[in-house]
């Protein structure tokens, strides 16, 4: 992306010594213009202590000490808080002023901003508290390791029983993907879990391992509902905590591993140890991780699912920005829910204390935000697309690369918080969305959408910048300054507008050799039955043309694409065929990945590949005497024959005319090019 050369750009030129340097861009910085919002006063911060990797068991003994708020001695009150002379003028404060940070050891090629402080920062324990999370104990600036993080939140566990762990199953390399369940009634089961009959979210951090936010807030908040004045959040509410995903890649650790991020001091890769995306992975399931956790949300049936990420791409005043479908997507009763009810609170919650949140950012030209931003409408390979096809509300949170790790791990914490509060009090309302989803069943599905702009536009909170030419690249780069601006009214195109449809079968029949495909569909936990004998149906099935295939691999794949047309048949399917009725809750699911014009049906994944490829053959000095037999027989044959001739391409290819009788024949085989998946009306 633009902002990722920029860095290199950035990386080049401090090397060289030349053009942009840190001490440049701070003294340049002073001379900058006026902030546009208001911004509150900087506070005093603790000084940083490390501490790697050292939980509560490595801690001398000593006295229980409060783990509440007032207790804090790093807490910092915002300064709207702060009490002053009624009758005495304040004095003005100038205008705060970005500079270059030095916390990371990437920040002297990032851009500038502005020193961040809010209430969120009175959540944090003093560092020399016996309870004080690894991330508290390094001031912000670190993250635990994998061994550390399990020990630390082993311990917390062990002082109460509302808080126990399972493990989803192991990784490639053998580490166990742990899920602790917070609950008031210390549930360790599915089962149980389903009679307290309270909503349940579940949350997962680290499906890309080096957007590792929430796991430390998830820390936090965990140890404030255990040690602290939180539990009532669990009254009326479950919480599931998966505090790494993407556990082998969490432990390819390194200061050098997301160049567009600021912190923690170590961060983990973004694919897992088979170097695969885990949030490409929803719809075709490859990896152990995602049919672990496909698996879980199957038992465990969680009732809200939040996917915490870090972004890449532009500078902006948001910290925590967060989306989920759309309206027109398959689940508009989940997002009425999502829109009407749960942003607001979560937004006024953030606000409240000093965050800036936002919906989810994609700018339609990194380079010119005035081009204005682009609303997505994901497909089920991401785990918001995902989320909406199976009528599961998803979230889908995107904290900003550039604002300083600490910010973004307390925004995280604000906003889990606020989200069990929200649940616990509108479960009602939630869980009747999600039925209505459920049992919708459209008779019409939309497969791909098309951009629109929208009536309204956006008033996006950004960051000013210049355009300069680069003598590095030879090519124009954007400078963000740090300074906020406002952007009024920046036109919104979204993926609004229907594309692909195809009407809703009553079922899908599936043949029994296609064991990969029926296995991928079980993972799901789409309901199916075997046929227990050979029956005579009439069936439509897709003629396929023109297969395009991807030249480069893309997640362990061969992608194609192609032409389809549906056609009637009749044919009896033997006993074992595979049947799955879309009269269900995960009906909508497998219509989007059963049909081959869906960009994640598992056709076009490439699971259906050996289709496109021919294995008998006939040879010339058989096609030859074959064909003038045909024509002697069959005098519409010779018309159809002589008119094909009039296309000069077809006439003039010898390779062709023979096919032409090939395919006519007997001998050709019936089953080339044909989607080996039957719909039934």
């Amino acid at each position: 992306m633009r902002l990722f050369s920029l860095s290199v750009i950035a990386i080049a030129c401090l090397s060289a010594g030349s053009l942009y340097t840190v001490d440049a861009v701070a003294n340049d910085a002073k001379t900058l213009a006026q902030a546009s919002t208001d911004l509150p006063t900087p506070m005093p911060v603790a000084a940083t202590q490390t501490v790697t990797d050292k939980t509560p068991a490595e801690t001398p003994a000593t006295a229980p000490q409060d783990v509440s708020p007032a207790a804090n001695t790093q807490a910092t009150e915002p300064a709207a808080n702060i009490a002053t002379d009624a009758t005495t003028a304040p004095e003005a404060q100038p205008a705060p002023i970005p500079e270059r940070a030095n916390t990371f050891v990437n920040d002297a090629i990032l851009p500038p901003s502005i020193t961040w402080h809010g209430a969120s920062e009175s959540l944090m324990l003093s560092v020399d508290n016996q309870w004080a999370t690894p991330f508290e104990q390094s001031s912000g600036i670190e993250s635990p390791s994998y061994e550390a993080t399990i020990a630390w939140l082993d311990t917390l566990a062990g002082e109460t029983d509302k808080l126990q762990k399972v493990s989803l199953g192991k990784s490639p390399q053998g580490r166990d993907i742990w899920m602790y369940i917070a609950s008031s009634e210390g549930i360790n089961e599915s089962a149980r879990l389903k009679q307290n009959t309270k909503p349940t979210v579940l949350v997962q951090a680290g499906i890309h391992a080096g957007e590792i936010d929430r796991k430390d807030a998830g820390m936090m908040l965990l140890r404030d509902i255990i040690k602290g004045d939180k539990s009532a959040l669990l009254d009326k509410t479950n919480l599931l905590f998966v505090p790494m995903f993407s556990v082998d890649a969490h432990e390819r650790s390194g200061e050098f591993n997301r160049v567009n991020q600021r912190g923690p001091v170590n961060m983990g890769w973004r694919t897992t140890a088979n170097n695969l995306n885990l949030n490409r992975d929803y719809a075709k399931a490859d990896t152990l991780e995602m049919q672990h956790m496909l698996r879980a949300i199957n038992v465990w049936q969680p009732d809200l699912y939040i996917d915490v990420h870090v972004t890449d791409g532009i500078d902006y005043q948001y910290d925590v920005t967060f989306g989920y479908n759309l309206a027109q997507g398959l689940s508009p009763a989940s997002y009425r829910w999502l829109e009407n009810s749960y942003r607001p609170a979560v937004e006024a919650a953030l606000t409240e204390q000093g965050h800036i949140p936002g919906p989810l950012i994609f700018a339609v030209d990194n380079a010119d935000i005035t081009k204005g931003i682009s609303l997505w409408n994901p497909s089920p390979r991401f785990s918001n697309g995902y989320g909406d096809a199976r009528h599961l509300p998803t979230i889908l949170i995107e904290n900003h690369s550039l604002k300083p790790f600490k910010q973004r791990v307390l925004g995280t914490y604000v906003m889990l918080e606020q989200t069990l509060k929200t649940v616990g009090e509108q479960a009602t309302k939630l869980k009747s969305a999600i039925q209505e989803d459920k049992y919708r069943a459209s008779p019409l599905i939309t497969l791909t959408w098309k951009s629109a702009p929208l009536a309204k536009g956006w008033d996006f909170k950004g960051i000013d910048y210049q355009l300069e030419k680069s003598p590095i690249s030879g090519t124009e780069v954007v400078r963000w300054n740090g300074q906020p601006k406002l952007y009024p009214n920046l036109p919104v195109l979204a993926e609004t507008v229907p594309d692909i449809k195809v009407t809703r079968p009553s079922a899908y029949y599936i043949p029994a050799q296609w064991t990969q495909v029926i296995d991928r569909l079980n993972i799901h936990g789409i309901r199916m039955t075997r046929l227990t004998k050979p029956t005579e149906l009439k069936l439509q099935q897709y003629k396929l043309s023109n297969p395009v295939f991807n030249t480069k691999d893309f997640e362990g794949h061969q992608t194609v694409k192609a032409e389809s047309e549906l056609t009637k048949v009749s044919t009896t399917l033997p006993a074992g065929t595979i049947k799955i009725s879309t009269d269900q809750p995960l009906g909508d699911l497998a219509v989007l990945l059963l049909e081959p014009q869906s960009p994640d049906s598992l056709l076009q994944w490439g699971f259906f590949n050996p289709i496109f490829t021919r294995t008998e053959y006939i040879e010339d000095y058989a096609v030859e005497p074959l064909a003038a037999k045909m024509l002697k027989d069959d005098p519409k044959l010779q018309a159809e024959f002589d008119k094909a001739l009039t296309n000069a391409e077809f006439a003039a290819d010898p390779e062709a005319r023979l096919r032409w009788f090939y395919e006519r024949s007997p001998y050709y085989d019936n089953r080339y090019l044909k989607y080996p998946v039957y719909r039934s009306r």
